[in-house]
């Protein structure tokens, strides 16, 4: 069997045609997207089995009148966050103060760009990942100095 280039010509083409490129570029937002909400309630778990192990140690009733097995508390913990009233300090960088809790966020949320979570699913293959992971993680406390 002969093949003809303009055959292999059109398979390459139609191969690397931008379309593609475009859905595996779209692919790629599902495991991120599935990584935000693990990490959301591996957090919402963590929080209501601390209030639930209180409660226990401290003899006291604890959120379980709070809907379902104290699930509603979470959410009214984070509703009063988000409508609290903002205090800034008088004598503070302002900015420094505002932005502090964003560096923060955003240095631990970075650092979950170096693991690998399969064999070929990495979000960024770096070649440097256990340093370039310290060097963001460690830029978490100083948002936290920032902000204090």
């Amino acid at each position: 069997m002969i093949i003809d280039t303009t055959e292999v010509q059109t398979i390459n083409s139609f191969s690397t045609s931008g379309f593609f490129k475009e859905v595996y570029g779209l692919i790629w937002i599902i495991p991120i997207l599935t990584l935000i909400l693990e990490i959301t309630i591996g957090v919402l778990v963590i929080v209501w089995l601390e209030r639930e192990i209180s409660a226990a140690i401290q003899q006291r009733i604890g959120p379980e009148y709070a809907g379902p097995l104290g699930i509603l508390q979470a959410i009214a913990d984070g509703t009063k966050l988000l409508l609290k009233e903002d205090l800034l300090p008088s004598r503070g960088d302002i900015r420094l103060f505002s932005v502090g809790p964003s560096i923060a966020v955003i240095s631990v949320l970075l650092s979950y760009l170096v693991i690998p979570f399969g064999y070929r699913l990495v979000l960024a293959d770096l070649g440097i990942g256990v340093f370039l992971w310290i060097a963001i993680s460690s830029i978490a406390p100083i948002g936290l100095l920032m902000s204090g």
